[in-house]
């Protein structure tokens, strides 16, 4: 650990950069037809009789596995290609759930994706779709837009508001072509549209795509999740440092709203509040935690973690915003940073941000070497630091402005 001076000279870079880390539906039956009382409506929906009929001479049973569980007014029922692949996954089969409240066209709609290898889960209303989509977790969601109760828009925004359904796809399936009813389905969040009567090929590839497309978003998701768990954990090895993250997560949120900075950038803020150090998982113990002063070497050790953070988010695109910040929070105005020391507006704008929020946290915080500074004397250092070439100084005077404008609302 570098050890605090009572001189200012260096004195942020002292106490950023220390060695301890941030811490009813008839089943299916063998040798039967879909019954015929369905068959006028199902042609309605624009399919062949092939696709409706299962011969007599092929049973059910040998082509298509029906399991049928009754739940008050849900009908569950599974239908799974013969094959190691489903539909042109490896995984485990898709997961679709059909949602109308006439059972007809829900037949219609099991039928076909039956026979392309999903998993089908039906609901007749729409009333217990959030709590059916929580308990099973479909991949995607096949929506009939009128129904009693609760329509198909009520119950898109509601599960595109809830962090944990807003990935899956919801395809709106409905009678309705006006431009108006397309619209209201585009802003509750709806991901496509098939209208009745819906060609069976088209419904096919639009459901394959967007699972697909929902499984890459999960993979990332995970992956994402996986960076900020790595992050927390560097975090908690030191408990001198508090929740570091977290406050540099809120403070970035208010002051990039201060700046007027763009929903994106804001998130890369926030997330640069959890990942700017990922990179001290790569530094060995006797650094990272050495007590007393670096050594020359041990401080170039030490610079390395923003290489390797730098290497360890730099796979995933949906970082691309926050790789600047991890990089680059520690250079300097003057040029005199590292690891690349760069000069004034080379140095990306957001590490330029990030980077009065980490020494003002920093400086705020108690730390067994050093006593919590008040706001004022933290803006203080800073502001000397400034003065010697360290800090964008028009940037400083508006994080100042910032802050004594922030802690009179508060």
């Amino acid at each position: 650990m570098i050890q605090w001076k009572s001189n200012h000279t260096g004195f942020t870079e002292q106490i950023v950069n220390e060695s301890n880390p941030i811490n009813t539906v008839k089943s299916i039956g063998s040798n039967h037809a879909v019954g015929s009382h369905n068959n006028v409506e199902a042609y309605s929906l624009g399919l062949s009789q092939e696709d409706l009929m299962l011969k007599d001479s092929q049973p059910v049973s040998s082509w298509i596995k029906v399991d049928v569980n009754y739940d008050d007014s849900l009908a569950s029922r599974t239908l799974q290609a013969k094959g190691s692949k489903v539909n042109g996954f490896d995984l485990d089969p898709p997961k679709v759930l059909v949602v109308d409240d006439h059972a007809a066209s829900r037949m219609t709609a099991v039928a076909l994706l039956g026979m392309e290898g999903y998993e089908v889960i039906e609901a007749d209303s729409g009333s217990i779709v959030v709590g059916l989509v929580t308990q099973k977790q479909p991949d995607l969601i096949l929506l009939d837009v009128m129904m009693p109760e609760m329509d198909g828009f009520e119950v898109c925004q509601l599960l595109k508001q809830d962090e944990q359904t807003r990935l899956i796809p919801v395809i709106f399936i409905t009678a309705l072509n006006d431009r108006r009813s397309r619209i209201r389905g585009i802003e509750v969040g709806a991901d496509d549209f098939l209208t009745k009567p819906f060609d069976r090929v088209e419904l096919a590839a639009r459901v394959k795509s967007l699972v697909r497309q929902k499984r890459l978003n999960e993979d990332l998701d995970h992956a994402e999740q996986v960076l900020f768990s790595i992050a927390m954990s560097i975090e908690s090895r030191d408990p001198n440092t508090g929740n570091h993250c977290e406050r540099l997560v809120k403070l970035g949120q208010v002051f990039g709203e201060y700046l007027n900075l763009s929903r994106y950038q804001i998130r890369d803020l926030r997330w640069g509040g959890y990942l700017h150090d990922i990179g001290k998982v790569g530094i060995p113990d006797a650094v990272l935690l050495k007590k007393g002063k670096l050594t020359p070497e041990d401080w170039q050790i030490m610079q390395q973690h923003v290489l390797i953070g730098e290497k360890i988010c730099k796979p995933l695109r949906s970082m691309r915003g926050v790789i600047p910040i991890i990089r680059h929070h520690h250079e300097r105005w003057d040029g005199s940073g590292y690891p690349d020391g760069l000069k004034e507006n080379d140095i990306p704008y957001l590490a330029q941000v990030f980077q009065l929020i980490d020494i003002y946290d920093a400086l705020t915080s108690e730390r067994p070497y050093k006593k919590a500074f008040t706001s004022v004397e933290a803006l203080s250092i800073m502001q000397q630091e400034t003065d010697s070439g360290w800090r964008n100084p028009k940037l400083m005077q508006q994080f100042a402005e910032f802050i004594r404008s922030y802690y009179e609302k508060e």
